[in-house]
Formats: structure tokens, sequence, C-alpha cells
């Protein structure tokens, strides 16, 4: 059984690395073997299914996801509660800890594939994806969040709310623009600010941000991946200036962050040391635990959360549930939601809705047969389709703000009509 328990693209270094690395990669045909031979059934018993996860426990920064262990766990605990899949319960391994480190997430999707011999990875929950190719030339499916281009395209990657980073051809999901425009009164006539890290991430984080909010009426006055992304910046005063004087010499309406915690921490506390009185937002601290210590509280204090899921401060009945398995997952307790649980908890449900379609004879390519097809609605995260969800994104979000040490919703989770990323 199990055991204990947010931003866009590997660095090119890790590109290389899986280059180097899959060379040594196996294509065994026999059950219980990596490949997709006719009848694959790895991970595949009569009365069981093994499943991993690869998560970053831990990081150079301090910022952790270990908590999309827990909603993984929460979601597989509920589905063998209710029998399993067709019978057979799901026997999830726990996640490996990456470490945000490209050769550490490789060798986590190796010794799942070829040590555990898992059926499916979810959630892969990391910044970094280098074991992706490794994955899905091994016909492995894969779940998590599709923050990563790795999730756009591959036969075998799912990402649980669709396609977030699409190559040309795909789609851009417009939630973030599109609510800060409800929340600031029309997009025409306002500009806004986007900053991310320098890196690969951050500059394809820009370059997709940057084409939804000028396609939402937004005039982008400032779009650089200029932030170190190895380390966090100890003066902002330079990334401050350039901002405040970005739009026509003036400070821009809104300034959106494509960047992790600590960082945010730093540029929003400058920005408002600065007298900056604009919207600010990022797409990273909705994580109650935040609220635990008062500076990181301070810091945060009014920024608006982009999310691409129900709050949970909704009062959908599937919020609920998920509250409930949660506490399930964690012995009864009540612990502070984050937005890492749901990652975990809705990578594992679209692999066990997935799964149940493919029925009781279930082989890699009957899993694949049946996500060809797969559609529902009215989840955490809007309506669901495949294989739209490998190209395009699912089109819904919601916007939250920290206000007076609580989370409010500031827009209410919507879909919105996606549009074509050039």
């Amino acid at each position: 059984m199990s055991r204990p328990i947010r931003t866009l693209a590997a660095a090119a270094a890790a590109i290389a690395l899986v280059s180097a690395c899959n060379s040594a990669s196996t294509n065994g045909t026999s059950p219980g073997g990596s490949g997709d031979a006719p009848g694959n059934t790895r991970g595949v018993t009569a009365d069981s299914i093994k499943v991993g996860g690869i998560v970053s426990m831990t990081t150079a920064s301090g910022y952790s996801k270990k908590d999309t262990d827990l909603g993984a766990k929460a979601r597989y605990l509920r589905a063998n509660a209710e029998g399993g899949v067709h019978g057979r319960k799901i026997e999830y391994l726990g996640a490996e800890d990456d470490g945000q480190d490209p050769a550490k997430n490789m060798a986590a999707a190796r010794k799942l594939v070829q040590q555990d011999k898992v059926f499916a990875v979810s959630p892969m929950s990391s910044v970094t994806f280098s074991g992706a190719d490794f994955l899905e030339q091994e016909k492995v499916p894969t779940f998590g969040w599709g923050t990563l281009p790795s999730f756009c395209g591959p036969k075998y990657i799912y990402g649980f709310n669709g396609c977030l980073v699409p190559t040309p051809g795909g789609t851009l999901n417009q939630t973030w623009p599109e609510g800060i425009g409800q929340i600031l009164g029309g997009a025409q006539g306002k500009s806004v600010a986007i900053i991310a890290n320098d890196s690969d991430a951050g500059k394809f984080g820009i370059r997709t941000f940057q084409q939804g909010f000028t396609s939402a009426g937004f005039k982008v006055s400032y779009a650089k991946a200029s932030v170190p992304g190895t380390a966090v910046p100890s003066d902002w005063s330079a990334y401050v200036k350039e901002i405040l004087s970005s739009n026509d010499g003036k400070a821009p309406d809104a300034v959106v962050s494509v960047m992790q915690t600590p960082n945010n921490i730093g540029l929003f506390t400058a920005l408002k040391r600065s007298g900056y009185q604009g919207l600010l937002s990022d797409p990273t601290d909705y994580d109650p635990g935040l609220l635990a210590q008062d500076a990181t509280r301070q810091a945060l204090d009014g920024i608006h959360v982009l999310l691409q899921f129900q709050p949970f401060e909704s009062a959908d009945p599937q919020m609920a549930q998920f509250k409930a398995d949660i506490k399930a997952a964690a012995g009864g307790k009540d612990v502070p939601l984050n937005m890492h649980m749901l990652t975990g908890y809705m990578s594992a449900d679209l692999f066990v809705s997935i799964a149940q379609k493919a029925g009781k004879g279930l082989t890699v390519e009957s899993f694949q047969a049946a996500a060809q097809g797969f559609s529902d609605t009215g989840t955490l995260v809007g309506d669901r389709a495949l294989p739209k969800g490998q190209k395009d994104s699912f089109g819904c979000g919601a916007l939250v703000q920290l206000k007076n040490g609580a989370y409010e919703v500031s827009v209410p989770f919507k879909c919105y009509e996606p549009i074509p990323f050039k």
C-alpha cells in the first residue's frame, strides 16, 4: 500500500540530459516490463494497479510541492474505498522527490518504470520534466499540471486541465487577462507589466502571457524574463525602477509575476515600499500555509492569484468532496489546503476516470484507447475532453485575492474562450 506521505519548461541543459539518458532505456515486451507490446499490463495484476509520482518535495529555495503527494493519495484512497477500478485497488507508491533537479527527475522516472514497474506516473509536479521523453518512449501514462511544454503533444502525457503552454497551432487559456480585466473595469486603456525568471521557462512564459494580455485589450508596457532563476535577488530596486517607468514614464495598471513564492515576496514587497498602488498578481501564491508568518502574509496582502480550478472557498459539491478526501488522507485532521494538494488530486482523478472507462481488461493499449475518446463535465477544473487537452487548455479558471489574512474570490470560476497561440 501507499507510504506516508506551480512554472513552465525545463532548462536547455535538462533537454540535453534527456537526449543523453534516453539511449539506455529498455523496451521489454512481457507483462511487468517496459514498452508497449500487445497486451502490455506492466504494473497491473488481477487485483491491483501500481502507480507512482514525481514531485519537487525539496528545492534549493525552500519552495516545496510536497502536498501534491497528499492530494494524489487522497483521491486514490477514495477510489479504493469505492471498490477500486473494476475491482483493482490502486497501489500508490507515493512520490519520488526530484529536488527540482533535472538529473533527479530523470532518475525518478527510470526508477518508477524500470525498478518499481508502475503502470502510470500520477502525479508529476515539478518545474523540470527531463524524464518526459523517457516516459513517453516507454509508453507510461503520466499526469500532472500542464504548465510545461512536455504536456502538450505527447501521446502518453496528460495535463489535468489540458495543455497550458501550447506550440503554435494550439490555444491559450485567457483566465488571467480576462479576470484582471474584470477587476480593473475593462482592459481597454489599461497597461500591464509582466516579469519572469531569466530561463527558458521564463522566456516562454513571457511570450505566452504577453500574447494573452495583448489579445484581451491590454497594453503590455513591460515584458522581461530578467530575474535570475538560481537565486532570489536581495535587491529589487533595478526591477522596480524599470517597471514603474515602463508605461510611458508612468507605472502600469497591473504587474503580473510569472515566478514562484520567494521571488514574488521580494518583488511585491519592493513595489509596495515604492508606493505602487496598482494591481499585483501571480499564479503561485494560493496557499493558506503562507499566512502563518506575519511577514509573508503582509508581503502578499492584496495579491490576486490565478487559479485554474475551483477555489477552495467555492460551495461546489465536488469541492466539499475534495476537502473530505484530504481530511481522510491526513488521518482525520483538518489541514490547511493548498494548490499543490489539488494538483495531485486532479492528476489522480483524471487517471482514475480514464482507467474506469478502459474497462476490466486494463492494458496500456486499452487505457490509451479510452483516453482518445474521453470527456466529462463539471469537474473542479471544468469540462474535460481528450485528446483536445493534449493540445489545448480546457480554458477555465478563477482569481482569488489575499485580503486581511484570508483569501476571497475576486473573479468566480468560469470557462473562457481560448485564443489561438501564434
